[in-house]
């Protein structure tokens, strides 16, 4: 007999950067990567950039497992981490949270109406071995922040070729683990502008973790000062990296789209529909 599981899922975004929530707190998954996949498809499924799990930990208020729309891991969010934090903020009702996230726990508090702020912790910034992963490309900068990027500065970021260089760049043999690839233009010294490819994904609206990584490339490289606003597709969110700590701060607003549930099928792990 073939049984559907009633699964409940939140889906929210952090400009545009969307996801589909769900808590393993309560309820068991099995084979996420090929869950995810359905799920994130937007024509099949319920659509989204990740597909965000719940679990408890005993090392922070929650843990949050991050799968990419081809059904990849990764390791950090900041978009996700941003809408994952307001849930637990409303949920224990407190100003400040935690969350475990990959090999990293970052520290949110409530930052406003609609706005959370997070402490991502410190940026790792990897020696450049060998020449740049895009011919005609050189200023660049590699920063890990939980996950791994390769900044771009470039001329015009607006109008740059993102998906067609994100993708070469993102599977260049000098990143064996692939990574997520950002296209900057400095503005002056407090803004800059940011398109990006993310890993496992593609294009998308917005990537926190890219803007706390391109702001720490600016910043390493002198363009800008240690607060800088990024703008992206989405919009834009403010990234600070502390003199005093080597912290960086990112900062801004989260959405809920809507609540449902879809039914998984136990014949196989596969996704059968919205109810």
């Amino acid at each position: 007999m073939v049984f559907m599981e009633k699964v409940n899922f939140i889906k929210m975004h952090g400009l545009g950067n969307d996801f589909v929530i769900l808590d393993a707190r309560t309820q068991g998954f099995s084979d996420l990567n090929d869950i995810s996949a359905k799920l994130a498809d937007r024509r099949l499924g319920i659509g989204c950039d990740q597909v965000i799990v719940l679990e408890n930990t005993p090392k922070a208020d929650v843990r949050m497992g991050i799968y990419n729309s081809d059904g990849s891991r990764a390791g950090m969010c900041g978009n996700a981490a941003r809408c994952v934090a307001d849930i637990i903020l409303n949920e224990k009702q407190a100003d400040k949270i935690s969350i475990e996230i990959g090999s990293r726990i970052v520290s949110c508090a409530c930052a406003g109406e609609g706005m959370v702020a997070v402490d991502m912790g410190e940026p790792i910034l990897p020696q450049i071995s060998s020449a740049s992963p895009h011919a005609g490309e050189d200023n660049f900068l590699l920063v890990d922040v939980g996950n791994p990027h390769c900044v771009f500065f470039v001329d015009d970021a607006e109008h740059y070729p993102v998906a067609g260089v994100g993708p070469m760049v993102e599977s260049h043999p000098m990143f064996p683990d692939r990574t997520n690839v950002e296209f900057v233009t400095v503005n002056d010294r407090s803004n800059v502008r940011m398109r990006v490819w993310e890993r496992g994904c593609g294009v998308t609206f917005a990537c926190g973790s890219g803007a706390c990584a391109t702001g720490v490339a600016a910043i390493q490289k002198g363009y800008t000062d240690r607060t800088v606003t990024v703008h992206m597709d989405g919009g834009p969110l403010t990234i600070e990296w502390r003199e005093a700590d080597n912290h960086i701060t990112m900062t801004g607003p989260v959405a809920y789209v809507f609540k449902g549930e879809f039914l998984l099928s136990s014949d196989a792990v596969r996704m059968v529909g919205p109810l």
